[in-house]
């Protein structure tokens, strides 16, 4: 771990409430709908002196020993216990806000799904919202550690969220560009985009935060106090987008393909649809290495060496270090609002 990375001199405060799932067009109800429950924890029989099985939180593993990742040579009880040991940073980025998972039951190996609404077999102590999504079973929130170590323990690695919180689900508080490079482009080429995004955004009055994506690249957060609707902040994401493919055309592409992304880093806009989802701060990814998605300074950012940067293997020291400096430590505080009169300028600039 590169020293820059390890001292940062913030303090620590309110960090942001969640991360995004794919799009649905209908309308749903402003208010928060009047059931919602959390599923009961599944009654089991212990057995005892079982070498498979560990209990955390109150919460009985089952095949603790199951290796789910034969890169990292990790197992299921690893993962479990990094959920547990991280409860308190990433719960701030969960908790109230939909929540859509990555379940591998039988380890990276073997089939992966994405899962956006509660299933016919409940997922114990995660909460229920009924009616925010027309037409779908309830939409999922992990408000609790109990519900996230529970939540691991059904076979879940990734937690990806939503832009907006059950309370007001139809204003987002915040914009995510979700930078994809080219694999076959440098990491510099990556730390510029970073840049050149924030740029944009601060030229346009918007202060905006990075993280890793714990994948291939960065994703670049713009706090919101809620106002604007999907369509709007949507709008707004994609006039920053085509302007910066415009004024760096060999750099970006607002365009989805991998035929358009040659040598070239997609700015993905289409994560502030109604829907969409962006993999949660603190959280696994389901690839080989088991990659983590992690919040950085924006002065760290020329120390990283790429979008895995931190994997579960060395996790644990950047949260000694973030537990002195929360790198996205102002983060609550941020102020700002969305208006056409910035769209407007950004579609006016790219022509």
């Amino acid at each position: 771990m590169q020293d820059a990375l390890k001292a940062k001199a913030a303090t620590t405060a309110r960090t942001p409430r969640g991360e995004r799932a794919q799009t649905s067009d209908a309308a749903a109800p402003a208010s928060l709908a009047a059931s919602v429950h959390r599923s009961p924890r599944a009654a089991r029989r212990r057995r005892p002196g079982s070498a498979a099985e560990s209990e955390i939180a109150g919460i009985r593993i089952t095949s603790a020993r199951r290796v789910i990742d034969a890169d990292s040579g990790t197992h299921k009880l690893e993962l479990v216990r990094y959920y547990a040991r991280v409860a308190r940073w990433i719960l701030p980025h969960l908790r109230e806000r939909p929540v859509s998972l990555v379940r591998a039951p039988r380890g990276l190996s073997g089939e992966t799904f994405f899962q956006r609404h509660s299933g016919r077999a409940p997922l114990p102590e995660l909460t229920e919202h009924e009616g925010l999504d027309p037409g779908h079973p309830a939409l999922l929130t992990i408000d609790t550690p109990t519900a996230l170590v529970s939540a691991a323990q059904m076979d879940v690695i990734e937690l990806h969220t939503w832009n907006a919180c059950v309370g007001d689900i139809e204003r987002p508080d915040r914009v995510v560009f979700d930078l994809d490079p080219d694999p076959a482009l440098g990491w510099d080429r990556m730390i510029e985009a970073a840049q050149r995004t924030r740029a944009l955004l601060a030229e346009l009055g918007l202060e905006s935060f990075c993280k890793t994506s714990g994948g291939k690249g960065l994703h670049v957060v713009v706090p919101l106090t809620p106002a604007a609707g999907w369509d709007e902040v949507k709008a707004f994401s994609r006039a920053a987008a085509q302007h910066l493919a415009s004024m760096w055309p060999t750099q970006f592409t607002a365009t989805m393909g991998p035929e358009h992304r040659k040598k070239k880093i997609f700015i993905d806009y289409l994560r502030n649809a109604r829907g969409a989802s962006t993999a949660a701060a603190y959280g696994v990814r389901a690839r080989p290495g088991m990659g983590v998605s992690v919040p950085i300074a924006w002065d760290e950012l020329e120390a990283t060496t790429g979008g895995a940067h931190w994997i579960l293997s060395n996790i644990d020291t950047r949260l000694a270090a973030i537990e002195h400096a929360d790198p996205w430590g102002a983060y609550g505080r941020v102020q700002q609002k969305l208006t056409a009169e910035l769209t407007f300028e950004l579609e006016a600039g790219g022509k």
